[in-house]
């Protein structure tokens, strides 16, 4: 096909403030985790399918198949959808207190 650009799993994407790898990056509606490290407005090649370890409100209980938020503020996932992206749903259970869930993104879906 002469129209085929990529297979769509990784897209790079101007870095909308200094990341690390392995961190959520936000950009307009689409959320990838970074493969790299990268500055402010360099490119970063960001993972949006996948099931992925990431932060999250710690005192927040999550249950499998609940639906996750990414607040771009505190660069977490919760369960509060006012003012927040939903980018994919829990795979594991995180009680209350506790620093990370199992994420599995949902590109395209939202």
């Amino acid at each position: 096909m002469k129209n085929y650009v990529q297979d769509g799993r990784v897209l790079t994407v101007p870095a909308p403030a200094d990341v690390l790898s392995g961190a959520g990056v936000l950009l307009g509606s689409i959320f990838g985790v970074a493969q790299t490290n990268a500055l402010s407005g360099a490119d970063v090649p960001i993972v949006v399918e996948g099931v992925f370890e990431l932060p999250k409100t710690s005192a927040l209980a999550i249950a499998i198949g609940d639906k996750l938020y990414w607040d771009n503020t505190a660069k977490v996932v919760n369960k509060t959808s006012s003012a927040n992206s939903l980018v994919g749903y829990a795979t594991s259970v995180a009680a209350n207190p506790s620093p990370t869930v199992y994420v599995r993104l949902n590109p395209g879906s939202f």
